[in-house]
């Protein structure tokens, strides 16, 4: 069976996560432990034992939760199942990072550097509660950008990320997201919603973060992939270190197509993806997007094993 690996973003952190997998495998342990030393601080400390909120900051959630995805793929790994199980990889926004480090195209200690440097990055681009984002559901990508283009009135507002048939999701200056969700309410969306998130991703008013990504990835080596890596500005698969390395930056300000994404892995003969990390909600979005795709969680020692199972039998 022909399968992807898929990494997850941010929205998916929690207290605890990846500990089980830390206890059960010394190679997820040294995980986080090489983490933890490429950042000079404790980062798997408030992972397992610290506040939510501090977490769910951006330059903590985004380094945590690829520590924690890889961690997951070291467990895999120790139970016989190779990244050339899977004939592509993908990530959400930074879980492309995730994919990159699975795929050994980035050291897991450059991926945490530039995760850290990615998230201060973002939140320093746009001043507290000048920007927003907003999940729009029940419309699709055209109407969204429709809503978006009428929300603008000299603002920002774009579709920022595309994730599954039913749910765009939306982001600019705050006074513009919040006209969407109106406009997009009167255009019949079941929900729209704004979200808990510290400033707005993927749209224009990144790009001072894109400056800083530029220059962070330009310091870095960046290998070609064991397996493509599906990205999401293009939502193809790429392996030239280089056009890796423009689509890293590009991400910063443009949107994460997701929807495209998996139904472009489908196309290539794709028929089984595996979420590899904490939560389940790609899983959630793969099967809106495509019911002929069956999906796997891979985030603890039980699914591990399962997993592994499944291939090595």
């Amino acid at each position: 069976m022909s399968r992807a690996f898929v990494f997850p973003g941010q929205g998916a952190q929690t207290i605890g996560m990846g500990r089980d997998l830390a206890t059960a495998y010394p190679a997820a342990r040294a995980v986080f432990e090489e983490v933890d030393e490429a950042l000079g601080e404790p980062l798997s400390k408030l992972i397992w034992e610290g506040i939510q909120d501090d977490l769910t900051l951006t330059e903590n959630a985004q380094p945590a939760l690829m520590a924690t995805s890889m961690a997951a793929m070291r467990a895999l790994e120790a139970e016989g199942v190779r990244i050339d199980h899977a004939a592509m990889v993908a990530g959400h926004s930074l879980g492309e990072y995730s994919a990159l480090a699975a795929a050994g195209a980035l050291s897991l200690a450059d991926c945490a550097r530039l995760l850290r440097i990615r998230g201060e990055a973002m939140q320093r681009a746009v001043p507290v509660k000048e920007g927003a984002m907003a999940a729009i559901l029940g419309l699709d990508l055209d109407t969204v950008r429709e809503v978006a283009e009428e929300a603008t009135k000299g603002d920002v507002c774009q579709a920022a990320n595309d994730n599954d048939p039913a749910q765009v999701v939306v982001s600019g200056h705050a006074t513009a997201v919040e006209r969407a969700v109106e406009i997009a309410k009167e255009r019949g969306a079941k929900r729209a919603m704004l979200l808990p998130v510290s400033a707005p991703f993927h749209c224009a008013l990144m790009q001072p973060a894109a400056e800083v990504m530029a220059e962070a990835l330009s310091q870095v080596d960046i290998s070609a992939p064991k397996v493509p890596v599906v990205a999401n500005v293009t939502a193809e698969a790429a392996s030239d270190p280089a056009t890796i390395r423009a689509l890293l930056v590009e991400q910063v300000t443009g949107a994460v197509r997701w929807r495209e994404s998996v139904l472009y892995m489908g196309r290539q003969g794709v028929e089984e993806v595996w979420e590899i990390g904490a939560g389940k909600t790609l899983s959630g979005m793969v099967r809106r997007i495509d019911r002929s795709l069956a999906t796997r969680n891979v985030g603890t020692p039980d699914e591990v094993a399962a997993a592994a199972q499944a291939i090595t039998g």
